[in-house]
């Protein structure tokens, strides 16, 4: 899920197909369990200190951002996935300090004879001043 226009020269990091169990959805069956959500989130960033460096400390620490998002959303319950990947969105330009971010949110086997449906946002800092 690449982005595009201006931000073709930046660096990108990723994750692919993070996997947590939520509440999400609109049915009143859904509010009562949990189902999996596969989350993959894009962040344009400028990796070349790090890379200098060799440090982790010039770059968005990996494991760190996947557990607040692993935790985040197992704590969260929404009814849709656009709702829960604008809240992601948000929650990873705050807390980490990244200018733009690219969420996709994705429900497997929400809808019979699809592998997965979701959704795909890209937002920047200036989404949530």
């Amino acid at each position: 899920m690449p982005f595009s226009g201006r931000d073709i020269d930046l660096d990108r990091i990723f994750f692919r197909d993070i996997r947590v169990e939520a509440v999400v959805g609109i049915w009143e069956w859904e509010r009562r369990i949990t189902q999996t959500v596969s989350i993959d989130l894009e962040f344009s960033t400028d990796v070349r200190k790090a890379a200098e460096n060799d440090s982790i400390e010039d770059t968005l620490d990996y494991k760190r951002v996947a557990k607040r998002v692993i935790e985040y959303v197992g704590n969260t319950r929404f009814r849709l996935v656009e709702s829960l990947a604008d809240s992601l969105a948000a929650l990873v330009i705050r807390e980490f300090g990244v200018s733009r971010v690219q969420v996709s949110v994705a429900k497997p086997g929400a809808v019979e004879g699809s592998r997965e449906v979701g959704v795909i946002i890209s937002r920047t800092a200036d989404d949530y001043d």
